[in-house]
């Protein structure tokens, strides 16, 4: 996930020169190598990522008629929920089909054209997630530091811009990383140590200078990982505080209750992010790095709806209206 999230200073390599690059074939597809390190696993793996995203399809595609056919649900926070779970569903898809494909097979390849789009889809995701998280974390902090104020902060008009800049802001971002991706040279060897096309992986493939993308990366990972991680907890910061001044517990309990889910959703996400790409890239781990793709690709989207919905008597009752089978 180059999202970027994790500060992954690559150092600069010294471009080959024409004869080199001439005595040397240019890579026209890539092989993932997934989890081809422990094929007696392939099966349970198989078995156990269908299920997540088969559960992850199908909860955030709930969650995404639920808040679209239900006008009591057409209020900010479920507004943004649902732009949260179109996220997730792109999240998940632009990875999991290829993978579960390559649990199957003994060989996992994919195009350098279907590399770099897979790239694409899953870091604007990955990246909108992020920013979209800090923007429900000030829609809080407006609901329960501002009551009076609350429509006014958080109008139709407002809650619109805020989410069309996040998809916009990121494609664009992301347009600019896969743009300096492809501008590199990629020759043999072509085994990306990851189930996914990720940057890290990628960067070190590459037979020519990637200190423009490096740099990028950096500042890049600044706003993403840094900037949005620091907003996000001087909101919550506000949030409690203005929580402990209530008087009366029920006031406490059903403040509380309004931002728990985002809270917990917002906890294992940046757990999962920074486990994985806050470090630097000479102790890049395949394997702790695919564990962490794992987390926020597959884990994250899986958990996120049932994290909404279960402690959301709203939700739960849109649902059942919707979908009779979900009574139960």
């Amino acid at each position: 996930m180059e999202l970027c999230v994790g500060i992954h200073l690559v150092a600069p390599e010294t471009p080959l020169s024409p004869r080199t690059m001439s005595n040397r074939t240019l890579v026209t597809e890539f092989i993932l190598q997934g989890f081809s390190e422990h094929p007696e696993y392939r099966v349970l793996l198989f078995g156990c990522f269908f299920s997540l995203y088969s559960m992850a399809l199908t909860g955030n595609g709930l969650i995404i008629f639920a808040i679209a056919f239900n006008r009591g649900l057409h209020t900010p926070m479920y507004f943004f929920l649902f732009n949260l779970a179109t996220m997730d569903v792109i999240c998940t898809s632009s990875i999991m089909p290829k993978a579960l494909a390559g649990l199957l097979l003994e060989k996992s390849s994919i195009s350098y054209g279907g590399c770099m789009a897979q790239l694409y889809f899953l870091t604007w995701s990955a990246s909108s997630e992020l920013l979209l998280l800090t923007v429900m974390a000030y829609d809080r902090y407006a609901a329960i530091c501002h009551p009076l104020h609350y429509n006014s902060m958080m109008s139709k008009a407002c809650c619109s811009t805020l989410a069309a800049g996040v998809w916009a802001l990121c494609a664009f971002n992301t347009a600019i990383h896969t743009g300096l991706m492809v501008r590199l040279d990629f020759c043999d060897p072509n085994v990306v140590t990851h189930f996914f096309c990720e940057v890290p992986p990628l960067l070190l493939l590459s037979c020519s200078s990637t200190y423009v993308n490096s740099i990028m990366i950096v500042l890049a990972d600044a706003f993403y990982g840094v900037l949005n991680f620091l907003m996000t907890i001087v909101s919550y910061g506000f949030i409690i505080a203005s929580i402990l001044k209530m008087r009366t517990t029920e006031g406490k309990k059903k403040a509380f209750s309004t931002c728990s889910s985002h809270l917990t959703v917002v906890c294992m996400y940046y757990t999962a992010v920074f486990y994985a790409y806050i470090s630097p890239v000479s102790s890049y781990s395949a394997e702790k790095s695919k564990v962490a793709g794992v987390l926020y690709t597959l884990l994250s989207p899986t958990l996120n709806p049932l994290i909404y919905t279960l402690r959301n008597h709203e939700v739960k009752t849109a649902l059942r209206k919707l979908f009779p089978f979900c009574r139960n």
